[in-house]
């Protein structure tokens, strides 16, 4: 895990003059009269007797978002450099926290090699520019004979003018524990497919639940077969590495909620006998993304001591063709007792999650929020950074909110009734696909639904896109695995724990 050494430093007006940093980075906004400088630079400003704002605009800064401009102290600074970072426009006069955690982020993607940085971003919001410096400059080296240059090793933040001490402090920490949880999900995520297979994610998630106190429980393919699990058995049973269940819990003294959260952990996809095009069948690593996120949330909600239970079941397959493989047209009899006729063996995160999310409202949970890689039609209809939110209606928004307040950028979408009688099966309770091409985010929704008690508020998140950037970086996401939604779970589980 590289994270690097959060602290808060001295008030910004004399810290900075004393500081001990190799760099000193600044925020700059796009104003309505060009470039100005963001809150927590006048001191950096002062030492260019007010010029720093003409000197920047000579090396052609705009302030337009994750601009990075870099200018030579000359001695007027201790640290050898100033790093001016660009927020973009301010949105009704004010710059938001998605903002400061872009722009937090591309400055420390753009500090690699640094030993150690005076954020001054932090004047604008704590926890976003801790998050956001934490989170760029994490980079994933475990399989290359060549490292590169090290990450960002220690960041020192300015506190905000409003708030005290301890205030900033506990800020601080939170912000530490959540990009923390990030980075667990993300070393999953980037972990290749041969190393990381369901035995070896539940030997890892096992060390986690040890380290963190948390419950733990696995069960291998003899107890999914005792228990009657046969939507993970089917998908799983075309591989040599034979699936899991994993059930990880946070159990406070007086939970005030419970919460269930299950991951879709396809440790990979090849589509089965429906098998994949070849073409970008390697992104198929990120297909346990869900799975990720979740045990990485439990960590998290130990870590901060909610007072919330909090359990993930995690089923756990590899999807591959074989003479072992289930097969289009097979009906499986899944935990609980419903019958779903496969008709399509790439349609399988759906099955195991069914399973899963059965097994978990046995524990009567107040409220189920399920993640995962789902459906390429979330891709088709929101791009690669917008997950679709779908569930029951109130759940459903609220927790919408939090992924847009977040930056994770979920949109709430409907489970229309009419979608059902498509997955009418001619020989079992439901089908596991529809003949039609058309609203498949939808319909795996419709479908999940059929498996969720009743009254159970609950919600389910196709992070397909979001949660694996095949592109170039940004903002504080690197390439491949990006860590959505953890960052929403902590913010709905810390909500649940204040509001019910």
């Amino acid at each position: 895990m590289t994270v690097p050494k959060l602290a808060l430093s001295e008030n910004s007006d004399t810290a900075v003059g004393k500081t001990r940093a190799d760099v000193v980075v600044i925020g700059t906004l796009q104003g309505e009269d060009g470039l100005e400088l963001a809150a927590g630079a006048e001191v950096a400003d002062a030492a260019f007797d007010g010029k720093l704002t003409e000197v920047l605009g000579t090396l052609g800064a705009s302030g337009k978002a994750e601009e990075i401009v870099k200018l030579p102290t000359l001695g007027k600074l201790p640290a050898g450099i100033v790093l001016a970072v660009g927020l973009g426009k301010q949105n009704d006069g004010e710059v938001t926290a998605e903002q400061v955690r872009r722009a937090a982020g591309a400055a420390a993607r753009a500090l690699s090699g640094t030993e150690r940085a005076f954020v001054t971003l932090s004047a604008l919001d704590l926890q976003a520019a801790a998050e956001g410096i934490a989170l760029g400059a994490y980079v994933f080296t475990e399989y290359r004979s060549e490292k590169g240059e090290a990450p960002l090793a220690k960041a020192d933040l300015v506190n905000p003018a409003e708030g005290t001490a301890r205030e900033h402090k506990a800020t601080l920490k939170t912000a530490t524990i959540v990009a923390e949880s990030v980075i667990i999900t993300r070393d999953l995520i980037n972990t290749p497919p041969n190393d990381l297979f369901p035995a070896s994610f539940a030997d890892r998630a096992g060390k986690l639940a040890e380290a963190n106190s948390l419950d733990f429980e696995v069960l291998d393919e003899k107890a999914l077969k005792r228990k009657g699990f046969g939507g993970i058995l089917g998908v799983g049973g075309g591989s040599s590495r034979q699936p899991r269940l994993l059930r990880v819990g946070w159990k406070p003294a007086k939970p005030r909620k419970k919460v269930a959260l299950v991951g879709k952990g396809i440790t990979f996809d090849s589509g089965g006998i429906s098998l994949k095009p070849p073409a970008n069948m390697d992104h198929m690593t990120s297909d346990m993304s869900g799975a990720a996120a979740v045990l990485a949330s439990v960590v998290l909600a130990a870590k901060l001591k909610l007072p919330v239970e909090v359990t993930a079941h995690i089923p756990l397959a590899e999807n591959l063709p074989s003479g072992t493989a289930y097969r289009p047209g097979d009906v499986l009899t899944m935990y609980g007792g419903k019958t779903v006729e496969v008709l399509n063996t790439d349609a399988e995160g759906r099955i195991v999650l069914a399973d899963a999310i059965v097994r978990a409202a046995e524990e009567n949970p107040d409220y189920l929020i399920e993640t995962s890689t789902l459906t390429g039609a979330q891709v088709v209809a929101l791009g690669n950074r917008i997950a679709g939110v779908m569930g029951s209606d109130e759940f459903r928004d609220r927790v919408a909110a939090h992924m847009q307040a977040t930056g994770e950028g979920g949109w709430a979408m409907p489970l229309p009734d009419e979608l059902r009688a498509d997955l009418d099966s001619r020989l079992a309770d439901i089908a596991n696909v529809t003949g039609a091409r058309w609203a498949g985010m939808l319909v795996a929704g419709v479908f999940l639904r059929e498996f969720v008690a009743d009254g159970l508020p609950w919600v389910h998140l196709d992070i397909a896109g979001p949660s694996f950037n095949t592109g170039a970086p940004w903002g504080y996401t690197g390439k491949g695995g990006t860590g959505v939604p953890v960052r929403t779970i902590a913010a709905v589980l810390t909500d649940i724990a204040e509001q019910g």
